[in-house]
């Protein structure tokens, strides 16, 4: 059996809560996804076009930088990768996490919390950040039970 990595980042807690549930059930190591500067409420106002959250998925060359990069990867094959969806794709602070490692020949199992959208083009563009890697769109997990998150890791 491949060790599992279940990462993620949260900018308001609801991915956080889903990752913690993912991690437990599938008995995998977790990782928070965090960025060095940490995200206001502010920021996330994404009705303000001037917003940082805005600003950073206007541009998608924008990288947030990440407060930690000391993740041994080398020990995952498979990683259940869990980010809110921010104007129908991924943040590109996921990309920034994508980018900083090797993940050749990695499994990338993507889950996602949304407040209406779906996953929309997230595989398309995170697919660059990770080329050598299995991009496998997962689930939405909005107000997930224990159920739904048993369902899921049973996909694994």
């Amino acid at each position: 059996m491949s060790k599992k990595l279940v990462a993620y980042f949260s900018a308001s807690g609801v991915t956080k809560k889903v990752a913690e549930m993912l991690a437990a059930a599938g008995s995998c190591d977790l990782h928070e996804i965090a960025p060095k500067v940490a995200y206001t409420r502010d920021d996330l106002n994404w009705m303000d076009k001037k917003s940082r959250s805005t600003i950073e998925m206007s541009d998608k060359t924008i990288r947030p930088e990440l407060a930690d990069t000391d993740l041994d990867m080398s020990q995952y094959d498979e990683i259940i990768l869990g980010f809110p969806i921010w104007w129908y794709v991924a943040p590109t602070i996921i990309n920034t996490f994508l980018e900083k490692y090797d993940l050749a020949g990695k499994k990338i199992i993507l889950f996602a919390t949304s407040g209406g959208s779906g996953f929309g083009n997230t595989v398309k563009e995170l697919q660059p950040s990770a080329p050598k890697a299995e991009f496998v769109e997962g689930k939405l997990l909005n107000r997930a039970n224990k159920q739904d998150i048993e369902n899921f890791v049973k996909t694994w």
